[in-house]
């Protein structure tokens, strides 16, 4: 009896351990089962989050391309990229060339030679720039007549590079904005290159935060200092560009207008006052007022700037562009500028080939000889005044037009004379 007893405890036991377990396991695979739901909700949760964070960087990334002006490696007009100089620049701070290629030394040889001869010890940022800019704009005027028509190394107009415009003393924009990029760099200011798809320009540091535009191209083709040190608002009256990334220019300190701007009694004052000007060479003329000239005398303004072109146009020989503007002075007063771009005449003195000459007898003989021509039609006359004035026009290799002389100017379309 005692036996069982303790037999039946035992089982009783038995049992309660097999349930404990049971229990266990149960609890385990309960635990187990929460947590795989767990997992598998937080799982999804958590990449969610990664591809937010990830999208949320791509759209930063775009934002600072967007906000950051690209100006090296740009490509104004499809074929002329702005190119670096700023190792040219260092070289001649850092008084050591010996990391540059011949070229790039070249170039540093050729741009300090012109700041030894313009750069006088005193000068401040503007002295500075403005000995830069009145080099540039009458030196490389090109126009020489000597390019020729077979395109070479350093005497091409289409010269983009400093080595390039230094050399052929002329250039397209993207060459005159990098010139004056890095002859400014090497003075010590910080530049901008301005552009859009077809024009570049330099955006130059004067004094701190004070920003101007500066389009030494424009100036060469055009009227000295009519591109020189504008603001934004200037700018605008004949650029454009995207300056959302750019410092505001906003500054007439240095602006031509402020500095250069000369005072008078009244607007009937100007006339007399712009003949003196244009008698004198001055082309870029600034008037200021002592009094600010009311809206009714701002039309007055309109209807005098009228007649004086009517009056140059009978009193000034050649051709001529001529345009006034408002310009802002340093408090709310407008200061009136007068531009005169003049169409100069063609320089006699010609590295062209005579075609009269025996050498260039030869060269139309030997060209008409090898096309079947006849001489006269390339332009070899036995008159030395030309082809028969009695020969029809198409007779000429070019045709009609060829018969005239098509004369341009900046700004103006062509015309015959």
């Amino acid at each position: 009896m005692n036996q069982e007893a303790a037999e039946t405890r035992q089982r009783g036991k038995g049992a309660k351990i097999a349930k404990s377990a049971a229990a266990v396991v149960l609890s385990s695979c309960l635990v187990a089962s929460l947590g795989l739901n767990i997992y598998q909700a937080v799982v999804p949760s958590r990449k969610t989050a990664d591809f937010i964070d990830y999208m949320l960087d791509r759209i930063a990334e775009e934002e600072q391309k967007e906000n950051e002006y690209v100006e090296d490696g740009f490509v104004v007009g499809g074929d002329y990229e702005i190119r670096s100089t700023a190792h040219i620049s260092d070289a001649y701070k850092n008084g050591d060339d010996s990391r540059l290629s011949e070229e790039d030394r070249e170039t540093l040889e050729m741009a300090k030679a012109v700041l030894d001869e313009v750069i006088e010890d005193g000068m401040d940022n503007y002295e500075k720039e403005l000995a830069v800019y009145q080099w540039m704009v009458e030196n490389l005027s090109g126009n020489s007549g000597d390019e020729g028509v077979i395109s070479r190394p350093g005497r091409s107009q289409r010269a983009f590079t400093p080595h390039d415009v230094l050399t052929a003393r002329d250039a397209v924009c993207v060459g005159y904005a990098t010139t004056f990029r890095l002859f400014m760099n090497m003075l010590g200011m910080d530049v901008h290159i301005v552009h859009n798809e077809y024009h570049s320009w330099d955006l130059v540091e004067l004094e701190d935060g004070q920003w101007y535009h500066v389009d030494v191209y424009s100036d060469v083709h055009g009227a000295m200092y009519g591109n020189f040190n504008m603001t934004d608002e200037v700018c605008r009256m004949g650029h454009n560009w995207d300056g959302s990334a750019l410092p505001a220019a906003d500054s007439v300190k240095y602006s031509p207008a402020v500095r250069n701007s000369v005072e008078l009694d009244s607007l009937l004052d100007v006339p007399a006052q712009f003949k003196k000007d244009l008698d004198e060479g001055r082309y870029m003329a600034y008037y200021r007022f002592k009094t600010p000239l009311t809206d009714e005398e701002m039309r007055q303004a309109d209807f005098m700037v009228s007649g004086i072109d009517s009056a140059m146009s009978a009193a000034l020989e050649g051709w001529y562009y001529f345009r006034a503007y408002w310009f802002p002075g340093e408090g709310e007063d407008n200061i009136l500028g007068l531009v005169v771009e003049r169409d100069e005449e063609p320089d006699e003195t010609s590295s062209a080939v005579d075609a009269g000459s025996p050498e260039g007898r030869a060269i139309i003989e030997a060209i008409a000889a090898a096309f079947e021509l006849d001489p006269e039609m390339l332009g070899l006359f036995d008159n030395p005044e030309g082809p028969d004035a009695d020969a029809p026009a198409e007779e000429i290799v070019g045709g009609a037009e060829a018969a005239a002389e098509v004369v341009t100017w900046n700004g103006g379309s062509a015309v015959l004379r």
